[in-house]
C-alpha cells in the first residue's frame, strides 16, 4: 500500500479507502470488510450520514478491534447542506455517537451539486456551526462532495474554505480535469469517486472492452490512469464484502507514471472510438449547453460514446436510467424530452445531427428507471 498527502489537511492517506455506501448487508459482513481492509493497509474509512446503517456498523467494526489503533487511523464522515446551524451541529455529534468517536478526522459537506447548495454553505451561520465543531476538536478537517457541473465545482474550490474534495474523474470521464488541477493548485487533498462503478461498471466489462484493454484488465487500466496522477490523493473503494477489495488492493503500490505499454492501449481506445464513432462522436466541449428541455447533451451523448464505441451498454443503461430519478445527483432530463427546438445546433463546433443524436441514444438506453442508493 502506498500513502499521499491528502493536501493541506497533511494527513496521510492511503492510496484507495474504504467507501461505506454497499457493506450493508449485516453488522458482521461489515466488520469483516472493515478489518480486511485495514489489515492489508488502508487507513481511510469513508462513510456518510445518509448510507441507512453505515455509520452505525462501522462504529460496531471499529469498537469490535481493528488491526490499527484509533490515531492510525483516518475516519471521515458526510453531512448535507443544512438551513439551519443548529441541526448542522445535531448532525455531527449524532454521527459521533453512531460512530464511537470524539472526533472526526474528516467532515465533507455532502453534495455540494447546485448553485443553491454553494450560496448556501457560504452563509455565516452555516459556517459558523462547522467552524464551532472545528474550534472544539470535533472536526479536524473540512471538504465537500460533489456530484455537481464543473463550473460550480470550479467555484465551490475557489471559495477557499475546504482542505479537500471528493469528485468523479476517471479514465471513461475526463470533463473533471480543470477541478482536479484547481484543487492541486490549492492543495486540496483530492478523493476520487467510485472509480469501479461510476467509472464505468468496470468489475463486470464488457467483451469488446476486455480485448481492447489487454494485457490489463479495464479496472486495472483506470485504476492506474488514477494512481498514476500525483495530484490525486485517494480512491474509493465501495466495496460490498471483503471479497471485493481483493483486485484494488492487489494493485495499491502502482503509483508509478504510466508505462509506454498502458499508454499505448489508452490511445487505441481513443483511436478505436474515433474510428467506431466516425462523424457522430461528441467531443464533450459543453457548447450545446444550455437546452430548453434540461436535457443534459454531453452526459448523454457520452454515454452513447461509450455504447457504440467500447459496448459499454449496460453501463450506460445504468446511468441513463437514473435521469429524472436522482434529482441534483444527477441532474438531467432523458433524451426523448427533446423537442427538435434547434437551440443547440449552431452551437456545435462539430455540427452533430444532436436531436437525432438524442433520439438514438434514448433507444439505446432507455430501460429500467434507477434511484440512487441513497437519498
Amino acid at each position: 500500500m502506498r500513502y499521499r498527502r491528502f493536501g493541506k489537511t497533511n494527513l496521510l492517506l492511503s492510496v484507495f479507502s474504504l467507501g461505506t455506501m454497499r457493506y450493508l448487508a449485516s453488522e458482521e459482513n461489515a466488520r469483516q470488510t472493515v478489518y480486511q481492509a485495514v489489515l492489508q493497509g488502508v487507513n481511510h474509512l469513508e462513510t456518510a450520514r445518509g448510507y441507512g446503517k453505515s455509520e452505525q456498523y462501522l462504529g460496531a467494526a471499529i469498537k469490535a478491534g481493528l488491526p490499527k489503533t484509533r490515531s492510525q487511523l483516518h475516519i471521515t464522515t458526510k453531512i448535507a447542506p443544512t438551513l439551519d446551524a443548529d441541526n448542522m451541529q445535531r448532525c455531527i455529534d449524532e454521527s459521533l455517537t453512531r460512530l464511537g468517536l470524539d472526533y472526526l478526522d474528516c467532515l465533507a459537506i455532502h453534495g455540494i451539486n447546485t448553485w443553491e447548495h454553494l450560496d448556501l454553505i457560504q452563509q455565516p451561520g452555516y459556517m459558523q456551526a462547522v467552524q464551532q465543531a472545528v474550534a472544539d476538536g470535533r472536526v479536524r478537517h473540512l471538504g465537500f462532495s460533489t456530484h455537481a457541473p464543473l463550473e460550480i465545482i470550479l467555484a465551490a474550490i475557489n471559495t477557499d474554505l475546504f482542505e479537500f474534495v471528493n469528485l468523479h474523474y476517471y479514465y471513461f470521464f475526463q470533463r473533471n480535469v480543470a477541478a482536479i488541477a484547481l484543487a492541486a493548485q490549492k492543495d486540496m487533498g483530492v478523493f476520487i469517486i467510485s472509480p469501479a462503478d461510476k467509472g464505468g461498471l468496470l468489475y463486470t466489462p464488457p467483451p469488446k472492452l476486455q480485448a481492447l484493454c489487454q494485457p490489463f484488465s479495464p479496472l486495472e487500466l483506470n485504476y492506474r490512469f488514477l494512481l498514476s496522477d500525483p495530484r490525486i490523493t485517494t480512491l474509493s473503494v465501495g466495496a460490498a464484502n471483503a471479497t471485493e477489495l481483493v483486485v484494488p488492493l492487489s494493485i495499491s503500490d502502482r503509483t508509478e507514471p504510466l508505462t509506454p505499454q498502458e499508454i499505448a492501449v489508452m490511445q487505441c481506445l481513443e483511436t478505436t472510438q474515433e474510428n467506431t464513432l466516425g462523424s457522430d462522436r461528441c467531443s464533450q466541449c459543453n457548447a450545446c449547453l444550455p437546452c430548453p428541455e434540461k436535457i443534459n447533451i454531453p452526459e448523454v451523448l457520452r454515454l452513447r460514446n461509450l455504447a457504440v464505441a467500447y459496448d459499454m451498454t449496460e453501463y450506460g443503461k445504468y446511468r441513463y436510467g437514473m435521469f429524472e430519478n436522482a434529482g441534483h445527483w444527477f441532474p438531467g432530463m432523458k433524451a426523448n424530452r427533446c423537442t427538435e427546438c434547434g437551440d443547440c445546433l449552431p452551437r456545435c463546433p462539430q455540427q452533430l445531427d444532436i436531436p437525432t443524436l438524442l433520439q438514438d441514444t434514448h433507444s439505446r438506453l432507455n430501460g429500467r428507471e434507477r434511484r440512487r442508493l441513497w437519498g
